[in-house]
């Protein structure tokens, strides 16, 4: 018995991160329908480990439950301006710790990713490198709370990201990132934090920039 409950949370674990991921690269864009049936055909599963998917992604407020299912959720300019309320303090604090507590190896990652991206001329791949810089600065902060936190607040911002191809912004991101680098590499964590709040406090006013555009186009 207790094998079979292993086994059953490991097969709803894999369906449950399988979706999730679906759900984050953009599969289900947000407004989109989430049937246990459809989603049971689409996985090859049956409809429990799709129904315990849906619940789990609902308690991660991905997705939430309306008359026709489960349905991916449209968030509001309000939600977005919450939710970096919480990421921009986090985040800054998770730089200026990565400062203090850096080393050689974490320097050589960031480096690294930033060169990576400073180097990529597909714009499809430019959100990943950012996301994986973000990443490696928070291992760098040695923070196992502050970098799962960011996680979760991660998750809930994936879908909705900046629209940059109608607005003609210009990407500010390489040299924002470079900054927040130097910083890192010189030891001095407040302005490494400095410069990493005013980075995603132009990612949030692009977000929530694009959402409004789009709510009202």
């Amino acid at each position: 018995m207790g094998a079979d409950s292993v086994s059953s949370g490991s097969s709803a674990d894999v369906h449950y991160l399988r979706v999730k991921s679906d759900l984050l690269s953009g599969r289900f864009p947000p407004g989109t329908v989430l049937l246990e049936t459809a989603l049971g055909k689409m996985y090859g599963v049956s409809r429990t480990p799709m129904r315990e998917a849906l619940a789990r992604l609902a308690q991660d407020r991905l997705i939430e439950r309306s008359s026709r299912g489960f349905v991916v959720r449209e968030r509001s300019a309000e939600e977005i301006l919450a939710i970096y309320e919480a990421r921009i303090p986090l985040e800054t604090t998770a730089a200026a710790l990565a400062a203090e507590r850096r080393g050689s190896v974490d320097l050589e990652r960031l480096e690294h990713l930033l060169a990576a991206r400073r180097d990529a001329t597909d714009p499809a791949t430019h959100a990943g490198l950012n996301e994986q810089f973000h990443r490696a600065l928070r291992a760098a902060a040695r923070s196992d709370v502050i970098a799962s936190t960011l996680e979760q607040l991660d998750a809930l911002l994936t879908v909705y990201r900046p629209d940059r191809s109608v607005a003609k912004v210009v990407d500010r991101t390489v040299e924002e990132h470079e900054a927040v680098l130097d910083a890192v590499r010189d030891g001095a964590g407040e302005r490494a934090g400095a410069a990493m709040s005013a980075h995603l406090t132009r990612m949030r006013d692009l977000r929530v920039a694009t959402l409004v555009r789009l709510s009202t186009g």
